[in-house]
C-alpha cells in the first residue's frame, strides 16, 4: 500500500512538536528566562510547579509568595521651620556605631542646634576601632545636608581653628526641649562653644504623645537630610539591581534580613522554652517558609561574608546572598575591606530600607530606623519572626510599628488626603 507523503510529514512534525514540548518543560524547571518589559525572552514558559489546569484547559500563573503592594502614599505633614537668627556659638558631634544610630545623632544635634541658634559643624564618622575616622562626605552627601538644612540651621563644613576647647555634654536619643533648656543652654551660655555625646539609654522610636514646636526640626533631619554620597548610592543600586536580577521567578522581589552572627552570638537570647528575642539562620528560614514563601523566593542578609551558620537558610532557600557574592567586583577592595565597616554598614542600611521585604533577626536601632525610613517611601512589608503558630496570614506578623502606627514617623507623613 502506497504511503502518503502528507502522513510521513504529519509524524515528524507531531514527534519534534513533542520534543519541543519536553524540553521547554526541562528548561522551565532548571533556567527558567528572564521576563524584560512584558515580553519573554527565548520562548514563553511557564513555572510548571505552579500550574493549575481547569476542565476547560485553562491555566494560571500563581504569585510565588505572600508578597504585598506597596502601602498608601504618604505626605509630608510637618511644616518647615522658618529662618532664625544665629549665634555665635558652635555645635560639634561625631557619628559613631553606623547609619541607624547616625540617623538619630543627626536629628538630636539639629534639634539642639536650632534651639539654641547655634552653628552646626559638620561631623566626622567614628569607627568601632580607637582612632578610625571618616569624613562626612566619603559616606554622606555633603551639599545635600547644608543645602537641606539652610535657613533652619547654619551648617559649617570646620570648626574656627581658634576655637581648641568645647564644653562636652552627654544627651539621650530624641533629646525633649525640657532637657535641652534645663541642662543643655545653660552651658550653652556659660561655655559658648559645646560638643554633644549622644547616648541611648533605650530604642524608643515611639510616636511622641505630645508635640512641640521642634518635632518638625527633628523630622526633617531624620528624614530629609542624609543622603548617600554617590559612589556609594551607585553601590547600593548596583546591588539592589543584581537583588532584583536574581529574583526573576518572584517578579523581581526580594526579602532583606538583618542578620549578623556577631551580633547574635554576643546577645544572650531566650531559648525555646519562652518568646525569643532574636532569631538564627535556621529560626528565619522556617519562619519564612511556613508563613508562605517559596524556596525560589531571593534572600539578602547583612552578615557580611558567608557564615556556616547561614547554610542552615540556604538549604531551605538556595537564592540566599551575602554582600560579598554581588557586590560589583571593581568594588570589593575599597567597601568590603577591613577598615571598611561604616561602609557596609550604610550599604545594609540601606538595601534594608529598598527590599520589598525587611526581616529584622533582632529588635534594636537598625530594625527601628529601617522602619522608619521604609514607612516613609510606603515600603510598609515587614515581617517580625516569632515562635507562635506562623499558618495564619503575614498580616498577622506585621510590625507593630506598621500596624499600630506608633512609630515617630507617623508624627512626619501623614496619608494622602489626611488632615
Amino acid at each position: 500500500m502506497a504511503i502518503d507523503p502528507r502522513q510521513i510529514l504529519g509524524g515528524i512534525l507531531t514527534f519534534t512538536m513533542f520534543a519541543m514540548l519536553g524540553n521547554m518543560v526541562k528548561r522551565d524547571h532548571f533556567d527558567n528566562p528572564i521576563i524584560s518589559q512584558g515580553r519573554v525572552t527565548e520562548f514563553q514558559a511557564v513555572d510548571f510547579e505552579k500550574v493549575e489546569v481547569t476542565k476547560q484547559s485553562l491555566v494560571s500563573v500563581s504569585r510565588n509568595g505572600p508578597w504585598q503592594e506597596a502601602g498608601n502614599e504618604l505626605k509630608q505633614c510637618w511644616t518647615r521651620p522658618d529662618s532664625v537668627e544665629h549665634s555665635k556659638g558652635f555645635i560639634t558631634f561625631s557619628l559613631t556605631n553606623g547609619p541607624e544610630y547616625h540617623v538619630s545623632q543627626i536629628a538630636d544635634a539639629v534639634a539642639i542646634a536650632r534651639y539654641l541658634g547655634a552653628k552646626l559643624v559638620l561631623p566626622d564618622i567614628r569607627g568601632s576601632k580607637i582612632g578610625d575616622s571618616r569624613d562626612f562626605g566619603e559616606i554622606y552627601d555633603v551639599e545635600k545636608f547644608v543645602e537641606s538644612l539652610d535657613g533652619v540651621v547654619k551648617v559649617v563644613k570646620e570648626k574656627p581653628s581658634e576655637i581648641s576647647k568645647f564644653a562636652v555634654i552627654r544627651v539621650p536619643n530624641m533629646v525633649t526641649q525640657d532637657f535641652i533648656a534645663e541642662n543643655i543652654k545653660p552651658l550653652f551660655k556659660a561655655k559658648g562653644n559645646i560638643r554633644l555625646a549622644t547616648y541611648f539609654p533605650s530604642v524608643n522610636m515611639k510616636k511622641k504623645k505630645e508635640k512641640n514646636a521642634l518635632d518638625s526640626v527633628s523630622c526633617l533631619a531624620m528624614f530629609g537630610s542624609l543622603e548617600l554620597q554617590p559612589e556609594v548610592r551607585e553601590v547600593v543600586d548596583s546591588m539592589v539591581d543584581k537583588l532584583r536580577t536574581l529574583s526573576r521567578k518572584s517578579d523581581g522581589q526580594f526579602i532583606a534580613v538583618d542578620l549578623r552572627m556577631e551580633i547574635l552570638e554576643k546577645t544572650n537570647c531566650q531559648g525555646l522554652s519562652g518568646e525569643k528575642s532574636c532569631f538564627y539562620p535556621q529560626d528565619i528560614g522556617s519562619f519564612l517558609r511556613n508563613v508562605g514563601f517559596n524556596t525560589d523566593t531571593t534572600i539578602y542578609v547583612t552578615q557580611r561574608k558567608w557564615h556556616k551558620s547561614l547554610d542552615a537558610l540556604k538549604e531551605i532557600f538556595p537564592r540566599t546572598y551575602t554582600k560579598d557574592s554581588i557586590i560589583p567586583a571593581e568594588k570589593k577592595t575599597k567597601f568590603l575591606s577591613s577598615e571598611s565597616l561604616e561602609l557596609e554598614k550604610a550599604i545594609d542600611f540601606h538595601i534594608c530600607s529598598e527590599s520589598d521585604v525587611f526581616v529584622p533577626s533582632i529588635s534594636g536601632l537598625f530594625y527601628a530606623n529601617v522602619a522608619g525610613k521604609r514607612i516613609a517611601s510606603g515600603k510598609t512589608q515587614i515581617l517580625v519572626p516569632t515562635e507562635r503558630d506562623t499558618s495564619s496570614p503575614t498580616t498577622n506578623f506585621i510590625s507593630s510599628y506598621i500596624s499600630k502606627k506608633d512609630h515617630f514617623v507617623h508624627s512626619c507623613y501623614c496619608e494622602v488626603g489626611a488632615r
